[in-house]
């Protein structure tokens, strides 16, 4: 049996179980991504992000089992072949792997992200500036936001139910606010971290998971055109471009319309594991 073979089938066990014995150490391969506007070779961080390594080329070698989206019946074929990158925002990504090709599409089922939260520093990064000021990273433009991001989130976690028990621990909630992490208050969001993992930045030319929350992924996925430093713990980072970048960059300056939507369809002709040459 040849590496890749083995690797073949490891990776379908992984996607079977949905899951990885820790003792088990296996290559991280290389995918063909192959589109409408030339090819793409990425590398895939299999011994980082198992689950997730395991799920996307499960879906591209038609290996997973996965829900048609037309029938909503149990199918298996390649399931990337065919979609189109169906959000492309310049100088910022391009998402695809949505079977309805509008971005709100998925295999029909999800599973949970693979991230170290400490590996990518957000454990002493903290929430707020000394002049008390959301940390850029959060995302907070009005007191609706923070609202939503911080305090709800954190009275829930210090289970204030009522505005009686936020006036009497008000002084407590103050210092929670000024002393939190950005990890903390992603936990308080529902991000759950597993210290084991490797995990990388999300750096330009790096596939990860696009998500609407946290532990929501399923098939949809981006490739960063540059380096995105506010989604820093909050999407798994899967894999990342060695070759074709400028095939990225050429995605990325297709002309759009709404919703980021390019005009002219750009397809995901077919993804698949490179095999090695003996």
């Amino acid at each position: 049996m040849n590496g890749k073979m083995a690797l073949m089938m490891i990776l379908s066990s992984m996607v079977a179980a949905a899951a990885l014995a820790e003792d088990v150490k296996i290559e991280d391969p290389n995918v063909l991504i192959k589109t409408s506007k030339g090819d793409i070779v990425a590398k895939l961080f299999a011994s980082e992000a198992p689950k997730t390594v395991a799920n996307f080329i499960g879906l591209a070698e038609g290996l997973t089992e996965f829900e048609d989206p037309k029938t909503q019946e149990k199918v298996k074929r390649p399931y990337y072949d065919g979609l189109i990158f169906h959000r492309v925002i310049k100088n910022f990504m391009l998402q695809g792997g949505c079977p309805l090709g509008q971005g709100n599409g998925g295999p029909g089922f999800q599973f949970p992200d693979e991230i170290n939260a400490d590996a990518l520093g957000l454990h002493t990064m903290k929430a707020m500036t000394p002049q008390g000021q959301p940390h850029q990273w959060l995302g907070v433009r009005s007191q609706e936001d923070f609202n939503n991001t911080v305090l709800r989130p954190l009275f829930r976690a210090m289970g204030i139910t009522s505005q009686e028990q936020l006036k009497t621990r008000q002084q407590e909630v103050n210092k929670r606010v000024m002393a939190m992490t950005i990890k903390d208050v992603y936990m308080n969001l529902g991000y759950k971290y597993d210290g084991k993992l490797k995990s990388r930045p999300p750096k330009r030319g790096v596939l990860a998971m696009a998500n609407s929350g946290p532990n929501t992924n399923g098939s949809q996925f981006f490739i960063n055109l540059v380096d995105t430093p506010w989604l820093t713990g909050k999407h798994t980072v899967f894999g990342e471009v060695i070759k074709g970048m400028d095939v990225v960059d050429a995605i990325g300056n297709v002309k759009v319309g709404a919703g980021s939507k390019p005009v002219e369809p750009v397809k995901i002709v077919s993804i698949r594991l490179i095999k090695e040459e003996k």
